[in-house]
């Protein structure tokens, strides 16, 4: 498996970060609105710099205001449409956290080539939207009136932040989709004694030329940029925002350090005192885990029932969003510590994975709190100092002799695993002298796999039809219980069936049968009748039948030639499938492909198909054990998957027995 440590320390080096400190101000950013329209700008036809553009922004301007309980931003953009296909960019989608922002204020108007205006007079819609790969989120949209090629859009509004908002993701994102010409940011930071925050901020990736952001008289941090590219997307790539133009604002209650590690000291100290005044009650703990084991069990049979029963607990962090009305009527007070937590029977994820440690240790582990950084949105480097990036905890027990990870408050995770976003990434381990840091272990792919067995038929008429089961385990299992917990069974039957209408390269009636189990962290197992009309291929006397059955994912995967950023998985994965057909009668078996193995350390594909006594059977597998692959590979991939659509194509050869007999 390749070194993920020293790949991701490789790609983080690569990227430029600088830093800075800043003050505090006191004064309102500008104000948003419409602006003036050039001349040149009605007559542009293209940009010389984004040759071949659709469209290109003008002119974009975000301002962002951290004050506590006013907190916003401010967004404008102005937009020429160059061609017919830019014409998309009228439907507009301004993404945000239900949670914890809404958007507001919104202004739009059409400015056609002649120099008139339209003023948006339509409806915003609420949605959710479902981007490649599963990624969904919130967004408000609307779409632009009589948008033509040479038209300018122009619009702007307001993300208002919730009340306790203090601007611990403050950011801005200056990459954009579409090429930029000018843009300017401005930052009025968080002002207050309580609590009283420092505040630093880093760059990377600023385009060429660019005076890095800076603090002016009137306190405000502010940028100007010019002739950012357009930023390009491929699947499977690195967080975006590790790869986008942007600024981070890094807010601390702690001091900024010259020595990143004198930092790291100081926070791990008063981590550690937070999490040991939670976890700090020994007694109470004894006597519930006196009611978990009992005397004679193993260590990992002690450890497993009590990770059991924390799952058990009801995790808030799971539930849907509340409202502040219904929060305040159901009067829940988050616990105060362990013993809390367990007599109320809820609490929030970190809480849960803290109860963990609190009756491992109890129960005689040597166990301790670590907080990680989940890499869903960023890699971590404990250079930057941003202690808001350790960002979800896992406890680290040591059993049987071995080091293992642990986080129960991540719901549907197996015992012995972490989520996928906390696999392979860095990590503080608390203790009273401010701690050390590892680095969480990454399963191997056959720990995350979908196991398909299809028992299937020829009719007579070339359809296959026939009964599948699906058996999802590891990461492959929890990241499906996670995304459609909120769904009801509806939506989880229609769920399943996508999936599976997904794998198969052809069109096909799909029908859930059972009820898979959606509660526990078991493997999820989902059974289906399915039909596939026309899979075999009549060739005069003969009929052909192609072995990927469920081979679709990976029929138009890495086809570009050209790789700008590095590979990416979310985590190492394996596909195995088994599937058996019968034959009408007066048919067999003509010949079968040869056998494909291909093995490696790394990657690697096996596909048999037999002649099983007049029964075809078909055996694939698929294995991913890598997680981050450097772009300068990507050749060697990419020739891999083409080995494995050109064997997924092969065709077994069948044909009627009086044919044969005859010859």
């Amino acid at each position: 498996m390749l070194n993920l440590r020293l790949l991701l320390r490789r790609f983080l080096f690569s990227l430029t970060l600088l830093t800075t400190i800043a003050s505090f101000p006191t004064l309102a950013p500008a104000s948003v609105g419409f602006q003036p329209v050039s001349p040149d700008e009605l007559k542009m036809t293209s940009e010389p710099k984004a040759p071949g553009a659709m469209a290109v922004i003008l002119f974009r301007e975000v301002d962002r205001d951290d004050t506590a309980r006013t907190s916003h931003e401010d967004v404008y953009f102005r937009v020429k449409i160059l061609t017919e296909e830019g014409r998309k960019y009228a439907d507009i989608e301004v993404p945000f956290d239900p949670g914890q922002t809404n958007v507001i204020n919104i202004h739009a108007r059409t400015i056609e080539p002649d120099g008139s205006a339209v003023n948006f007079g339509g409806q915003v819609f609420e949605k959710q939207i479902v981007k490649a790969r599963g990624l969904k989120y919130m967004a408000k949209t609307f779409t632009l009136p009589n948008v033509q090629v040479g038209s300018i859009l122009e619009y702007y509004y307001t993300i208002d932040m919730n009340d306790q908002w203090i601007g611990y993701s403050s950011h801005w994102i200056i990459s954009h989709e579409l090429f930029t010409k000018d843009a300017k940011f401005s930052l009025k930071p968080y002002a207050g004694d309580n609590p009283p925050l420092s505040l630093r901020w880093t760059w990377n990736q600023l385009p060429p030329g660019t005076t890095p952001p800076a603090q002016g008289g009137n306190h405000f941090v502010t940028l100007e940029v010019h002739d950012v590219p357009a930023f390009q997307t491929e699947d499977y790539m690195p967080p975006e925002n590790e790869l986008k133009s942007r600024v981070d604002f890094i807010y601390s209650e702690d001091a900024f350090e010259k020595d990143w590690q004198v930092y790291w000291k100081k926070r791990g100290k008063k981590l550690n005192g937070q999490l040991e005044g939670f976890v700090g009650k020994k007694g109470a703990m004894e006597q519930a885990v006196g009611q978990i084991v009992a005397p004679g069990d193993t260590p990992e049979v002690k450890l497993r029932k009590i990770y059991d029963r924390v799952q058990q607990i009801r995790n808030t962090s799971y539930e849907a969003e509340k409202t502040a009305q219904e929060e305040k009527r159901e009067k829940e007070k988050p616990p105060s510590n362990v013993e809390d937590l367990w007599k109320k029977q809820y609490g929030s994820g970190v809480e849960l994975t803290w109860l963990f440690l609190a009756l491992a240790r109890a129960a005689g582990f040597d166990a301790s709190g670590v907080w990680v950084a989940d890499r869903y949105n960023y890699f971590f480097s404990p250079q930057t100092m941003d202690s808001q990036r350790l960002d979800a905890n896992v406890v680290l027990v040591k059993l049987n002799g071995q080091d293992v990870y642990f986080d129960p408050g991540a719901a549907f995770v197996p015992f012995g695993m972490l989520p996928w976003s906390e696999t392979g990434v860095g990590g503080l381990k608390l203790d009273k002298d401010g701690g050390s840091w590892v680095q969480t272990t990454l399963p191997p792919s056959a720990d995350s796999a979908i196991h398909r067995k299809a028992e299937l038929k020829f009719t007579e008429n070339g359809d296959l039809e026939g009964k599948l089961t699906v058996t999802y385990t590891g990461l492959e299992s929890s990241t499906r219980r996670v995304e459609e917990r909120l769904a009801d069974d509806t939506a989880r039957k229609k769920y399943l069936e996508d999936e599976v209408k997904g794998w198969i390269p052809a069109a096909c009636d799909v029908d859930l049968t059972n009820k898979p189990d959606w509660k526990s962290s078991t493997p999820l197992v989902a059974e289906f009748n399915i039909k596939i009309p026309g899979w075999i291929a009549a060739a005069g006397k003969r009929a052909l039948f192609t072995v990927g059955l469920f081979s679709a994912p990976e029929k138009h995967l890495f086809d570009h030639s050209e790789r700008v950023y590095p590979v990416y998985f979310s985590f190492p994965f394996q596909r195995d499938d088994d599937v058996t057909v019968d034959l009408p009668l007066g048919w067999q078996i003509s010949s079968v492909p040869s056998p494909q193995d291909n093995l490696g350390h790394v990657v690697g594909y096996t596909m048999h198909a037999e002649n099983d006594k007049g029964t075809l059977h078909v055996k694939r597998l698929l294995n991913m054990d890598i997680l981050l692959l450097e772009q300068k590979y990507y050749a060697s991939l990419r020739s891999f998957f083409q080995m494995v659509r050109t064997s997924d194509e092969k065709q077994v050869i069948l044909q009627p027995i009086a044919t044969s007999a005859s010859k």
